[in-house]
């Protein structure tokens, strides 16, 4: 399945089913054990946010890739920042430019929109991860940690 043959999408709050299977490819893709999906109403509302955003690559009718990302307003400046939130390719079809799709799309619908950036975080370890996002030419790269607090066990 070559780029032209892949669609990318930017999914709507009708597309609650596209957005499910989604899910479920994050799911697979990230090994996410004891995952519970979210309902279809919460989905739906998700999908219904300004706030929010989701790009889903289709192939032969079906869901081989999706991003997502949040829209962030900064205090420091009047345009907003667009932050990838996650970004997963089916196994069966990775390494076939369809993550460099998503990542197009994304770039291409926040420039468009007139957004200061977009930026992405990657766990170190993950060399393959940090290897994609430097081959779709980042603007800019910085090392540092991610701290986070857990709030419910």
């Amino acid at each position: 399945m070559g780029r032209k043959e892949i669609e990318i999408k930017e999914l709507k709050p009708d597309d609650v089913e596209d957005f499910m299977a989604s899910i479920q490819l994050f799911e697979e893709v990230f090994d996410m054990k004891d995952f519970s999906p979210p309902s279809t109403s919460y989905v739906q509302k998700l999908l219904g946010q300004q706030d929010f955003h989701v790009f889903a690559a289709i192939g032969n009718g079906k869901i081989i890739g999706a991003l997502t990302s949040y829209v962030l307003r900064p205090y420091y400046a009047e345009r907003p920042l667009a932050y990838i939130f996650d970004l997963a390719v089916s196994r069966d079809m990775q390494r076939r430019e369809i993550g460099t799709l998503l990542m197009e799309e994304t770039i291409r619908f926040f420039k468009e929109r007139g957004f200061e950036e977009v930026f992405v975080q990657a766990d170190q370890a993950e060399q393959y991860a940090l290897d994609f996002y430097r081959s779709t030419k980042p603007t800019e790269e910085e090392k540092v940690i991610h701290f986070y607090y857990r709030l419910h066990p």
